[in-house]
């Protein structure tokens, strides 16, 4: 395990858990490994952490073992030098994490970016994961969709990547947007501004979005091997980011699922409705 120390602005109250960091191809990756019992990997998007988690950790890790890591570049992880933050990079990591810690049997909770860089790690170790659980996610390229054809090229154009990395412009847009039961308190704010506080910092987060349309192999890859797992969908009626058109998709895309939509609620369904987050997953798992 690599040997880092957690900063001080991380408040012990608000993410009461042990940080523990491992050496994953050079990278320091930090991750919280708490309770017992079947294992749940928490995977996060853009432009968050597993501080994202946090509620719905400390909720279910009397009855699971809850792990959730930080890709490189984000939250408490640092990147090996030369490391661009792509998806297939991510993907990488996540994969060298799952051999690293020995994770079997497992569950895999992937939201937003969470979802396809999760499932190309569950494609390339086929047998550790029994069941998905995806959040306001996708699994296929979509290039040629106007939604999409825009969103990629102005929040992935020159001009929007200089605004993230110069003034951490992803992170103070798209948490209080991702938001819409719960206005983010300033404390919650803190933790994701001061985790990207440098422009190299914010690289991590101002080149996901164009690879939305760059990393179409990619995206064809994790569509091409979806693993025919039983599947929790839950999704926020109210995000920014996907329409119902996504859900019915990824409905179409794993037959074998339960869906659970929540009115009101927004991209970031684990933080923005973690009470029902939580009930879901306790729902889902209970014999059937």
């Amino acid at each position: 395990m690599a040997e880092s120390a957690r900063p001080a602005w991380v408040d012990s109250e608000l993410f009461p858990f042990t940080s523990r960091f491992v050496d994953i191809d050079g990278h320091t990756v930090h991750y919280v490994d708490e309770g017992s019992g079947p294992t749940l990997l928490f995977l996060h998007g853009n432009p968050t952490w597993s501080f994202l988690w946090r509620d719905v950790i400390r909720a279910l890790r009397d009855d699971f073992r809850c792990v959730a890591l930080d890709y490189p570049g984000f939250g408490l992880s640092t990147a090996r030098p030369g490391y661009r933050g792509l998806p297939e990079e991510h993907a990488d990591v996540v994969t060298g994490f799952v051999d690293a810690l020995g994770l079997s049997g497992a569950t895999l909770v992937g939201q937003d970016w969470g979802g396809p860089i999760g499932l190309a790690a569950a494609q390339r170790r086929p047998g550790v994961f029994e069941r998905l659980v995806l959040v306001n996610a996708w699994a296929w390229p979509v290039n040629g969709d106007p939604y999409f054809e825009a969103f990629g090229r102005i929040a992935g154009g020159p001009p929007m990547r200089f605004l993230a990395r110069r003034f951490n412009l992803v992170v103070k847009a798209f948490l209080p947007m991702g938001h819409r039961r719960r206005k983010v308190t300033a404390a919650e704010m803190d933790h994701y501004l001061r985790a990207m506080d440098t422009p190299e910092r914010r690289q991590a987060s101002a080149v996901l979005p164009g690879r939305l349309l760059v990393s179409r192999a990619f995206f064809a890859q994790v569509e091409a091997g979806l693993p025919e797992l039983p599947t929790l969908i839950v999704w926020g009626n109210a995000q920014i980011g996907f329409r119902p058109r996504e859900r019915e998709r990824l409905e179409a895309s794993f037959p074998d699922h339960q869906t659970v939509a929540l009115d009101g609620v927004g991209l970031y369904v684990q933080s923005d409705a973690p009470e029902e987050f939580v009930t879901a997953i306790r729902g889902w798992s209970a014999p059937r």
